[in-house]
């Protein structure tokens, strides 16, 4: 009898240890350490505010460099996340392009990537990479996908190669649907060149999924959530999702019902929304474990 007490507590004692092992696996293979952040200004937080002296964009029309009223979706996804500002690496500048067209003074998407990774022989294979670029292409006249995704592409490939795994990539929204472009002639033309940039990348990213097993890449389909949105703004909160809340140097009442800021960029409680979807995006790639999901908490911004 004691002998048999005695086998049922060492395997008691084997099982609980080899519990608690699975466990520590588990959070290490489910856990995102760091956030590297590449784009254009849907995703700065004060990377041109500080590159131009705090001069733009202007304070306090845009909150503390953002292109929005508020803090943007990536601030969000950081929050829910639970990482520190020290774990929260931002490159991304307002007006960046994927390529070499745009502003000189402005690094596109793949120049903000290739100054990383001159900097970086090796990189964190626990850290979530982010993309989110390919409409200022777009409004400053490209007229085919095929380049802006293969920038997008040629960036992801230059962090593959020093060891990056997990990746964030939205996709774009209709553009001809943006405020100050619904009225513009090419209004349907920035549509179809959304709908072939999404299926390129798209297909782009399916591709290297199957080259390397290692990878993990969600798409945050920024599009289809603009798309709800606008279809049914009272399931977000929203009354108005055609016009923009800044006009000129009015503000309306209540920007919190607005989908967009100004005549491009969301508002910050649009952003809050892109940055609930983006975590649930990840968490679905299996990126995060069940752990990391914990009831969203309302944030006043100060």
């Amino acid at each position: 009898m004691l002998r048999k007490n005695w086998l049922l507590t060492i395997g008691l004692v084997i099982l609980i240890l080899s519990m608690v092992v699975l466990t520590k696996f588990l959070d290490k293979s489910h856990s995102l350490t760091e956030v590297y952040i590449f784009g254009d200004s849907l995703s700065d937080t004060g990377m041109v505010f500080r590159a131009t002296g705090g001069t733009y964009p202007p304070n306090p029309t845009y909150f503390h460099g953002r292109y929005s009223n508020g803090r943007v979706w990536i601030e969000y996804l950081s929050e829910r996340l639970h990482l520190s500002t020290k774990q929260i690496n931002n490159f991304a500048y307002g007006g960046a392009t994927t390529g070499s067209i745009g502003n000189s003074y402005i690094p596109s998407l793949l120049q903000q990537v290739q100054s990383f990774t001159q900097k970086h022989q090796k990189t964190n294979s626990d850290a979530l990479y982010v993309f989110w670029a390919g409409a200022n292409d777009y409004l400053q006249g490209v007229s085919s996908a095929t380049v802006p995704v293969k920038n997008i592409m040629s960036a992801i490939n230059l962090l593959t190669d020093i060891g990056s795994q997990k990746f964030l990539v939205a996709n774009l929204l209709d553009l001809g649907q943006l405020p100050a472009m619904k009225a513009a002639t090419n209004s349907i033309s920035l549509n179809a060149l959304t709908q072939a940039h999404n299926q390129s990348l798209r297909r782009s990213l399916k591709v290297l999924i199957q080259q390397d097993s290692h990878l993990k890449i969600a798409t945050l389909d920024a599009n289809s959530l603009y798309r709800d949105a606008i279809a049914n703004p009272a399931a977000f909160g929203f009354t108005n999702v055609t016009s923009s809340c800044l006009s000129g140097s009015t503000i309306c009442g209540n920007p919190d019902q607005f989908l967009f800021w100004d005549g491009i960029h969301p508002t910050t409680a649009a952003h809050r929304i892109i940055g609930e979807t983006a975590f649930s995006t990840i968490q679905e790639a299996g990126m995060i474990n069940s752990g990391s999901i914990l009831v969203p908490e309302t944030t006043s911004v100060k």
